[in-house]
């Protein structure tokens, strides 16, 4: 599918200013897209939007269907008489640098339980339509989420492998028993759900009437503790304790000389393809719901993935195993229609997945921070190789800010010498015809100039902010996920700037 010429920013909403902890989903994110709009800015590209577990990786989420209740605006329910401002007047002071996950999801959730609790009290008569029209159209995942996020909380927010073997394995007659014993709660929890679908319609048809698409984003893989492998564990390579028997991950590549073991458990494709793809085709219409593009990330697993024996500790054992291919998008493609999807193939990517992904006509991404390297593949990320169906990034969540990027420093979350970081510095230069005084405004130039049909930068690199500003470090545990910035930071000339260079590049 050929997107039109368009530039857009990467920002995911925990990143937005607001006084509750953590960016929300509200006015905050409102004024946002009015600053988007202001830049020219015709895209915005968040990260995964599902509830987060252990870790608070987007990319790790409890359920693929259901929405982080998390970013739910306060202002917004406060607006809409579901909170009122004592409710939230001693609510706790936190950071506005970053966000401090433990205290601000236990003060947060302490203060949607009471919203939830008198939901049937306060709400309006449209919003109680709404939320059982909500219940009856979002059956289909939304009774066992809920029932799984119940579940969870009762056990010390432990993995569904550990609850009784009754609950583990979904016996019936367990499952009945839980339903009557935590009927209250499963309620609240549908209604937590229910308001940030709600919310998130509003934000979405507000970027409609400012002609901005939303980007989102689905890993192709789900979390081991998730409801979605809780109650389909047929659909997974999995032992009969729940544990799974092989894992995904990435061999050693530009971020880790060990590779990437990500833990999640493997589909079993040939039950996927037996069933007709029905559990994937329910993700991309629920996921098309929610964003007007869906970039998939590791797109190249279709073609084949890296499987890892569970017993690994890293990812270097491993071998390459068959994916789907176009089986599963064509099949999609019949039920859903077009699919406005944009393939992340990046990593290990051979002539399979780059056929692949042509044969299906989606955009890959290409990364300039890639392109002055040592890799024997640097020229293939610099623009001059570009089709025009391709998208266009500075860098990623995955990578450091270009400032940090080309400020680096050996052995500080890097897998380069100074001798590499020092060449790749200089090669930078060169072909920017720079002298690294403003190498993000370089690079933005250069994606925003480039033939890509797609351009995308992340705010920091807007900003110009150097490595304390990294979204996430792959491979690091902890410290994850938290950046956040401040309104001042984002100045009229910034704005003014970046409107400039879009307009020039016909991308407004």
């Amino acid at each position: 599918m050929l997107f039109p010429r368009q530039a857009g920013i990467l920002l995911h909403p925990t990143s937005l200013p607001g006084r509750y902890g953590l960016g929300e989903i509200g006015p905050e994110a409102h004024r946002w897209l009015a600053h988007l709009h202001t830049m020219s800015q015709k895209m915005w590209q968040v990260l995964p939007l599902g509830p987060t577990g252990y870790g608070d990786s987007p990319y790790q989420t409890l359920s693929t269907f259901a929405g982080n209740t998390m970013l739910i605006s306060f202002d917004s329910l406060r607006d809409e008489g579901l909170l009122r401002e004592e409710d939230i007047r001693d609510f706790p002071s936190f950071p506005e640098s970053h966000v401090d996950y433990g205290p601000v999801l236990t003060a947060r959730a302490a203060v949607l339980h009471q919203v939830a609790k008198s939901f049937a009290r306060r709400a309006s008569a449209s919003l109680k339509a709404g939320w059982i029209q909500f219940c009856e159209d979002e059956t289909n995942w939304l009774e066992d989420y809920a029932l799984f996020a119940t579940l969870k909380n009762k056990h010390g927010g432990g993995p569904w492998t550990q609850w009784p073997e009754p609950l583990r394995s979904r016996q019936p007659a367990a499952l009945s028993a839980a339903r009557k014993e935590h009927a209250t709660e499963i309620k609240y929890s549908k209604i937590l759900q229910f308001l940030f679908f709600h919310q998130w319609s509003s934000l979405r048809r507000e970027a409609k009437k400012r002609g901005i698409s939303i980007i989102g984003d689905i890993p192709i893989f789900v979390a081991h503790d998730s409801a979605d492998v809780w109650c389909r564990p047929d659909l997974f390579f999995m032992e009969k304790d729940g544990q799974p028997s092989v894992i995904a991950g990435v061999p050693p590549d530009y971020f880790s000389q060990t590779g990437q073991r990500w833990g999640n458990p493997l589909y079993r494709w040939s039950i996927h393809e037996k069933e007709g793809f029905a559990w994937w085709i329910a993700r991309l219409q629920s996921s098309l719901k929610l964003y007007d593009i869906v970039r998939i990330d590791h797109f190249r697993g279709f073609e084949a993935n890296w499987e890892i024996p569970a017993q690994e500790k890293t990812a270097i054992r491993g071998r390459w195993m068959p994916g789907p291919g176009r089986k599963l998008f064509d099949v999609a493609r019949q039920a859903l229609g077009d699919l406005p999807i944009l393939a992340e193939d990046l990593g290990v990517i051979t002539p399979e997945v780059d056929a692949l992904r042509d044969s299906l006509g989606f955009p890959g991404m290409r990364i300039l921070q890639f392109a002055f390297g040592d890799d024997p593949k640097a020229d293939t990320f610099r623009p001059e190789s570009y089709p025009s169906n391709c998208a266009v990034y500075t860098g990623t969540h995955d990578n450091d800010t270009t400032v940090g990027w080309y400020r680096s420093e050996p052995g500080k979350d890097s897998t380069r010498n100074a001798d590499q970081i020092a060449r790749e510095q200089h090669n930078a230069r060169t072909y920017l015809s720079s002298n690294g005084s403003e190498i993000q405004w370089d690079m933005i130039g250069l994606a925003l100039r480039s033939p890509a049909n797609t351009a995308v930068y992340p705010l920091q690199d807007v900003l110009g902010l150097g490595s304390s500003a990294r979204m996430n470090v792959p491979g690091r545990e902890e410290g994850n996920w938290s950046w956040r910035f401040r309104w001042e930071q984002l100045t009229p000339s910034i704005e003014q700037r970046l409107h400039r260079l879009t307009q020039e590049a016909k991308r407004g």
